[in-house]
């Protein structure tokens, strides 16, 4: 089979074309990532892709609730955890129960309760405190040494879809946090 040289150029113009769009929206729009270990378990398992939008966080920061790809300490890594607090708000956790602003937060999504502590904490301007739905075997903010705050900009997406193995296929849905106080056994949400 011959090709004129209008032929040849057409192709190699297609084949670049193609190689740029999918860098753009490699690079600005969607990228894909493999959940790595059990810290997202029941939610999101070992070895599942995912699709991450790179493009929201541009127009406005990550939310509680929202499932996000970052950057720990270390830039070689890239993790997969769940955002739990942002700017400003105060971090605690006692007696195995997350308390965010003075309130106990409900948690349906996380494999089991707590097995440790940690103390109230401000979370910092321009920061996210971050955590694994498997809490006893995340590696998350709560380690200051590997994790701690991760910077806005250590955020690189919003995961948004599921995509391998098929038979977990889905869109991935944002829990709102809600939190309550306990007095004498009354609650009082917000």
């Amino acid at each position: 089979m011959e090709f004129t040289k209008s032929e040849l150029r057409e192709w190699v113009e297609a084949i670049a074309g193609s190689v740029v769009t999918a860098l753009f929206i490699m690079v600005f729009l969607f990228q894909t990532y493999k959940v790595e270990g059990r810290s997202m378990e029941p939610n999101l398992y070992d070895g599942q892709r995912l699709i991450v939008d790179k493009l929201t966080y541009r127009f406005r920061p990550p939310a509680q609730g929202e499932i996000v790809v970052i950057r720990p300490k270390d830039p070689s890594k890239k993790f997969v955890k769940r955002v739990i607090a942002t700017a400003g708000q105060n971090v605690r956790i006692h007696n195995g129960k997350l308390q965010i602003n003075g309130l106990t937060v409900n948690e349906p999504y996380i494999l089991e309760e707590m097995d440790s502590d940690y103390e109230w904490t401000v979370i910092p301007e321009d920061t996210v405190f971050v955590m694994g739905d498997n809490r006893n075997r995340s590696m998350d903010s709560r380690d200051e040494r590997n994790v701690g705050f991760v910077p806005l900009k250590d955020v690189i997406g919003r995961a948004v879809v599921v995509y391998w193995p098929p038979k977990d296929m889905r869109i991935i849905k944002t829990p709102e946090i809600k939190g309550e106080f306990e007095f004498n056994n009354i609650g009082f949400g917000y």
